[in-house]
């Protein structure tokens, strides 16, 4: 019975000076690069993007860093699940050529004192919930593009209001790379994937699912012709208290300029972040799109 083939992992890099000695090749022959930046603990969303940056580009780097900016002081950071080994060879299956795992002094050095901030898109939603969270990202984010120069960076549409914060910065700050938001990848059941759902029980995963379940029961109301941000709200926030699930926020907003809305048309972003146990999980949808 022939073996199944091998897949080449990716070269791993984990110094700028590296990354940049790798890129130049990369341009020297006329390559078009795409960027992912991830945190790791990869699964099939992640994976998703590396085969759309695939799509757009001649070559594509993910780079794999756990961002201490991000996180506050009570939140995940120790925890955070980290799995090298395996990442590689996800990246090496979707078809990724290069992977940056830098060590944090080598993205902030002894002495790193410059941050980047997004104002109004960063209010609100997780900017609330999470003080300081994206200035962190956008910080991070606008280093790795600085550092890659990519053609195009390829980021989930998960994060939403994260999406939004990266599209702005870089275009405010003149950064050539292009900016792909890739739709969320669900398991079967719904759930959205998350590298946090490695927290979740499997009593907690079972209630996670009352998220996109309340958003799909949101849909239906307005294809019933519901328009009340209250009514749509109060859909999803049912569902999640019959799962005893802690609510963060359900909100409906422009999915342009995150500004609450009045009425919800078909474009409408319900987005929502709760509590599972002690587990933050997020979801969203437009309210004129298919599933959940």
């Amino acid at each position: 019975m022939p073996s199944a083939p091998v897949t080449a992992l990716p070269r791993l890099v984990r110094t700028q000076a590296e990354l940049r000695a790798a890129l130049a090749v990369w341009r020297h022959e006329g390559h078009r690069i795409g960027l992912v930046p991830t945190m790791g603990a990869l699964h099939e969303g992640h994976l998703s993007l590396i085969r759309r940056a695939g799509e757009e580009a001649d070559r594509v780097a993910v780079s794999i860093f756990v961002n201490p900016l991000q996180f506050g002081p009570k939140e995940d950071l120790s925890r955070y699940p980290r799995d090298l080994e395996g990442d590689l060879a996800k990246c090496g299956l979707a078809g990724a050529d290069l992977v940056f795992q830098p060590e944090p002094a080598e993205i902030y050095p002894e002495g790193f004192q410059t941050h980047v901030e997004v104002e109004r898109l960063s209010q609100g939603l997780c900017g609330a919930s999470r003080p300081g969270h994206f200035r962190g990202v956008a910080t991070v984010v606008t280093k790795l593009l600085c550092l890659f120069g990519a053609e195009v960076a390829v980021f989930g549409q998960k994060d939403f209001q994260q999406l939004r914060v990266i599209e702005r910065l870089a275009q405010d700050l003149s950064i050539p790379t292009r900016i792909v938001g890739a739709p969320i990848v669900r398991e079967p059941d719904g759930l959205a994937m998350s590298s946090r759902n490695a927290y979740l029980s499997s009593d907690e995963r079972r209630r996670a699912l009352s998220l996109s379940q309340g958003i799909a029961a949101a849909r239906t109301l307005f294809q019933g012709g519901e328009t009340r941000p209250d009514p749509l709200r109060t859909a999803v926030l049912d569902r999640l208290a019959s799962s005893g699930v802690r609510p963060d926020y359900v909100e409906l907003r422009d999915p342009a300029t995150l500004e609450p809305l009045a009425a919800a048309g078909p474009d409408a972003r319900l987005l929502v972040a709760a509590f599972v146990g002690t587990t933050r999980l997020l979801d969203n949808a437009s309210l004129g799109e298919g599933r959940p």
